[in-house]
């Protein structure tokens, strides 16, 4: 495997078994079939691992009715199911769906230590396998949870093959699960690479920057324009590094590295509020925790496995 498929939520080798799509519901009712469970887009884990049941599993009496097929895992198939219907006891206080949601959230049907984590907070300790099985499920549910109306004629529409098709009886269109491309730049000028913040980000927290890629533009050249227009920085070669899906809610983050050729910032205060050349040797301060202004990316963030990657020399 390629280092540039180690990075969180690649690497999983899920086999999609598309040609069961067109038979789901039957696989649903299989005695082997298994379901992992999702509550406001939180999987439910134990111990670092998704929790599987299978179809008839009384927890998933609180499941909406909608069930998605994921795939299949030792012949036998694997769907989700979405519980955000299902109200759980909750402190008024809790930060629920925050950049940080530390909050844990206990069914009465598996009261024994499966709990629903934050994604973003348990990325990082779930298997290859389980960590594409969980962003799968979530991306997917978050796009049904906001198409439910045909785009075309505005009539409700319904969910068919196994979640990944929406149908409108209406006028007869077809409706597919959408995936978002964003390039994240690692922008170097010599030993120097480039990273800014967003307003609202945690205290100290830095990255690389990133941005949607437009209609009708190239990944090298939205790498170009987003620096540009975020920093005030010219680019000059642009390669591919690597990709990762990012389920929050439904992006493709295209890793790519670029050569500056102007150092000058000037920063666009509505899209960042601070840009800056980090050295490698300050870079390496930032990992081992001991600059006194920068944190690293979030672990599990395809910034974080460039940078660590770029410290390294690893990046080819």
């Amino acid at each position: 495997m390629k280092i540039a498929e180690t990075v969180t939520f690649a690497g999983g080798g899920l086999d999609r078994a598309a040609e069961w799509r067109g038979t789901a519901e039957v696989r649903q009712a299989e005695a082997a079939s298994q379901t992992i469970l999702l509550w406001r887009g939180k999987p439910l884990l134990d111990a670092d691992r998704l929790v599987m049941v299978p179809h008839d599993h009384p927890i998933l009496a609180d499941a909406a009715p909608d069930r998605l097929l994921l795939g299949r895992i030792n012949g036998a198939a694997v769907f989700a199911a979405d519980l955000s219907g299902w109200a759980p006891p909750m402190d008024a206080d809790a930060a629920l769906d925050g950049f940080r949601d530390a909050t844990l959230q206990v069914h009465p049907a598996l009261p024994d230590g499966p709990v629903f984590t934050e994604l973003r907070n348990a990325m990082t300790h779930l298997s290859p396998l389980d960590a594409e099985l969980a962003a799968t499920a979530r991306a997917l549910f978050m796009w049904h949870g906001s198409h439910r109306f045909c785009a075309n004629c505005g009539a409700a529409s319904k969910a068919t093959l196994g979640g990944w098709q929406r149908d409108c009886a209406a006028c007869g269109r077809h409706h597919f699960p959408r995936t978002d491309p964003v390039v994240i730049m690692l922008i170097t000028s010599g030993n120097a690479v480039l990273v800014g913040r967003s307003p609202g980000w945690p205290e100290r927290m830095y990255s690389l920057l990133a941005g949607f890629v437009e209609p009708g533009e190239t990944l090298e050249a939205a790498v170009r324009r987003e620096v540009f227009e975020e920093a005030g920085v010219r680019v000059g070669p642009v390669r591919y590094l690597a990709s990762q899906p990012w389920p929050f809610p439904a992006s493709l983050m295209c890793g790519m590295a670029g050569e500056a050729t102007t150092r000058e910032i000037t920063i666009d205060p509505v899209e960042i509020e601070d840009a800056r050349w980090v050295t490698r040797e300050e870079m390496a301060d930032v990992f081992a925790g001991q600059h006194p202004e920068i944190n690293p990316a979030r672990p599990g963030a395809i910034a974080h496995f460039l940078l660590e990657n770029w410290l390294a020399d690893r990046l080819g």
